[in-house]
């Protein structure tokens, strides 16, 4: 199994900035794609950025132009830089991957989830 742990949510003012960070462990052959998804309240999930392992990215219209993804292969991590955050960003983002593991089988997995919430 493949597990992927976030971390950097929080509360940040309009305007502001946070890092997200998700880190996949366990038996890891190759990661395809990472990603970030989001969840509002009462609202479906919801894709915000894809990076392969080669680095093409892809971007919901809404954050392109303030939300950068990048991912650091060694260490089997993808980032989220959010900048210039508004509070329609305010959600629960999760990280999901998907590959094979080193038994050769597919995998897909979701991390646990991060709140960010955008407020004055």
């Amino acid at each position: 199994q493949v597990q992927l742990v976030e971390s950097g949510g929080g509360l940040v003012q309009p305007g502001g900035s946070l890092r997200l960070s998700c880190a996949a462990s366990g038996s890891i052959g190759s990661i395809y794609t990472m990603g970030w998804y989001r969840q509002a309240p009462e609202k479906q999930r919801e894709l915000v950025a894809t990076i392969t392992k080669g680095g093409s990215t892809v971007y919901a219209d809404s954050v392109k132009g303030r939300f950068t993804i990048s991912r650091d292969n060694a260490k089997n991590t993808v980032y989220l830089q959010m900048n210039s955050l508004k509070p329609e960003d305010t959600a629960v983002y999760y990280c999901n991957a998907d590959g094979l593991t080193r038994y050769i089988r597919e995998f897909a997995s979701w991390g646990q989830g991060t709140q960010v919430t955008v407020s004055s």
